[in-house]
């Protein structure tokens, strides 16, 4: 495919998007319908979507609403609009004189959360969370995220891992804040494809989370619940630092499908329990992993910025406050439970814990920890919460 044959493709599946398709089944269509296109061509046409989307907002002051204006201010931010929309035969149609004539004249001003390609509802709330640094936390989220790769610990060490990652023409580098994080430096998209992933000996796991656990006051025989499991991914590492079985537990038991099957390639031992089996048990320490706006990860799924309405973040916190009392039954005596979003906004982080020792005496709070792109990561946050 040309490049103007890209971005035609990816003002079709914009036009999607905006009409309501969640992104990945947009994406998905297209390539089913697009048989022509190769695996390069399929790369290239999703980031041209996804940084559409990340930048709707800054891109739309440029070129226009909808998909075809996001592609024109995608194109003239990359000096790229002569060659895209040039007339040829798979490309979109040239612009108009309208086009022409808007991309010719000085963009209006904008306020800070345009140019930050910021919904303005949630300007106040990030402000009120963030202060400072909501600006360079919004710049990180109309970019690429980064990939990492948690080493399994139970297989391997991050060196090892790191060279059966090179001998496949992956390459990484170690991140010094968490000792079992390697960051793609080359190839990512090689990574699920390669023997040291099919194997077990790496995850794909973001930066942040690595690190919440990583903080977790686990140990070696330690009775632990991850009681929003979904995919498993913080179970598994879990049980890779407490040498032991994990239990695993989610309200949807269709999240979490895949796990059985990736704690084999693990080789980590995680035990699935249906809520029948929940109520006459207690853990050391219960994972609450709750169902969030996602906040922090809006460069990796950049529609949930644009998707999320304040009646949605209201019944976000409803449900995050009913898991809290939920799971603190499940706590046995001088244990904790872990609770964590991976969101930036207040209301769904510290007014939270702060809400549950308020309702729940007998509890106090333990470490609050933050972590963000300044890092490296995903924005996200974890509280500690002590049972006495």
């Amino acid at each position: 495919m040309t490049p103007a044959a890209r971005a035609a493709a990816a003002i079709r599946i914009l036009d999607h998007i905006l009409s309501g398709d969640p992104p990945e089944v947009a994406l998905s269509s297209w390539a089913r319908a697009s048989r022509y296109a190769g695996s390069g061509d399929r790369a290239a046409v999703r980031d041209i979507v996804f940084d559409c989307l990340r930048r709707r907002r800054s891109l739309a002051r440029l070129g226009g609403s909808g998909g075809r204006g996001l592609v024109i201010g995608w194109a003239a931010e990359r000096d790229l609009v002569e060659a895209v929309f040039d007339g040829g035969r798979h490309g979109p149609e040239p612009l108009t004189e309208a086009e022409r004539a808007r991309l010719a004249a000085p963009p209006p001003p904008a306020s800070e959360a345009e140019a930050l390609d910021c919904p303005d509802w949630l300007w106040p709330r990030l402000r009120r969370a963030l202060g400072e640094g909501t600006a360079p936390f919004l710049e990180a989220m109309r970019h690429r995220a980064p990939v990492f790769l948690r080493v399994n610990l139970l297989k391997t060490s991050r060196d090892g891992a790191a060279e059966a990652l090179r001998a496949e023409g992956v390459e990484t580098r170690p991140h010094p804040a968490v000792t079992t994080a390697l960051e793609v430096t080359a190839n990512a998209r090689r990574v699920r494809a390669t023997r040291a992933y099919r194997t077990g000996l790496v995850e794909l796991q973001d930066l942040s989370p690595q690190a919440a656990v990583a903080a977790l006051p686990l140990r070696a025989g330690m009775s632990v619940l991850d009681f929003c499991a979904g995919g498993g991914g913080k179970a598994l590492a879990m049980a890779a630092r407490v040498q032991g079985p994990v239990f695993a537990h989610d309200a949807n038991p269709a999240r979490m499908a895949d796990l059985p099957a990736r704690a084999a390639r693990a080789g980590a031992k995680i035990h699935v329990l249906p809520r029948a089996r929940l109520a006459s048990r207690r853990f050391d320490l219960v994972l609450c992993d709750v169902p969030c706006s996602g906040s922090g990860t809006w460069r990796r799924d950049p529609a949930a910025k644009w998707r999320l309405r304040p009646g949605e973040l209201d019944r976000l916190l409803r449900t995050q406050a009913e898991i809290l009392d939920e799971a603190e039954g499940l706590v046995g005596p001088g244990g904790a439970l872990a609770y964590m979003t991976c969101s930036v906004l207040a209301e769904e982080n510290e007014d939270q814990t702060d809400a549950f020792l308020s309702r729940h005496s007998g509890w106090r709070q333990g470490k609050h920890q933050r972590f963000g792109p300044e890092t490296g990561g995903d924005g996200f946050f974890a509280s500690l919460l002590l049972r006495n």
